[in-house]
């Protein structure tokens, strides 16, 4: 029997010394949508960061498994490269890297071939039209004076173009409006039909954007760890009575 996609297995996780998770269990396989709520402070943020390697989260203890792979002392570049993606909460800018530039230097890692921005550019421009983007987006630079919706978009963008095997989209929602709202999560619908393969785990508070992505199974994370998971009828539950039952 193949291995899960992603396996999370008893993390622990510090930051600064502090324990920050206690102990977090989580098996996502291919295809699959998970859901991980929580209220502030619970360590969603932290949990999508230590998954995709960032040193500044210090595992302690556990493991990750990426295709049955121990990628647990993996640096970030590797596990971006293996196929692990990660939508940041509050994407960074970067002056003079215009976004096509970007896709291309992140694709060529990837698939470890050198490729033009030519070779990728029909690709670019068919996603930016299926997204609703306006062609010049690709010329701009990556995320300088961009919206809260238009860096959001073009997250999604990387994650249409870069084809990863398992996206982390953490707090993808926040700061957007309805409509922002409606049209991230319409451009991750779009790449999950290119690609139904794809594992998504979505860090999020709230449950507007899970009526629209429906996932498979929703966690509740509270203090480090994971104390109840369920299909989506547990986010319709945390929404009408809130983080304080489980506390």
């Amino acid at each position: 029997m193949a291995p899960p996609l992603f396996e999370v297995e008893n993390l622990h996780v510090a930051v600064d010394g502090i324990e920050i998770l206690k102990g977090v269990d989580l098996v996502v396989d291919v295809g699959q949508v998970h859901a991980l709520m929580g209220p502030n402070g619970s360590g969603k943020s932290t949990l999508a960061n230590a998954l995709l390697g960032n040193p500044t989260y210090q595992v302690t203890a556990g493991r990750v498994r990426f295709k049955g792979e121990d990628v647990t002392d993996w640096p970030a570049d590797v596990r971006g490269k293996a196929g692990m993606f990660l939508a940041f909460q509050y994407p960074e800018e970067i002056p003079g890297v215009p976004i096509a530039q970007f896709l291309r230097q992140a694709l060529s890692a990837r698939r470890g071939l050198d490729l033009s921005v030519l070779e990728l550019r029909v690709s670019i421009m068919e996603w930016m039209k299926r997204l609703g983007m306006d062609p010049s987006f690709g010329d701009r630079y990556l995320n300088e004076g961009f919206s809260g919706g238009e860096k959001k978009r073009n997250e999604i963008l990387q994650l249409a173009i870069l084809e990863p095997d398992l996206a982390i989209l953490d707090e993808t929602d926040s700061g957007l409006d309805i409509d922002a709202l409606g049209e991230v999560a319409h451009g991750v619908d779009l790449v999950r039909q290119a690609r139904p393969e794809l594992g998504v785990v979505v860090v999020t508070h709230y449950q507007r954007i899970l009526d629209r992505l429906r996932p498979d199974f929703v966690h509740l994370l509270i203090d480090g760890r994971i104390v109840t998971s369920g299909g989506p009828e547990l986010a319709n539950r945390l929404e009408e009575e809130g983080y304080e039952a489980w506390r």
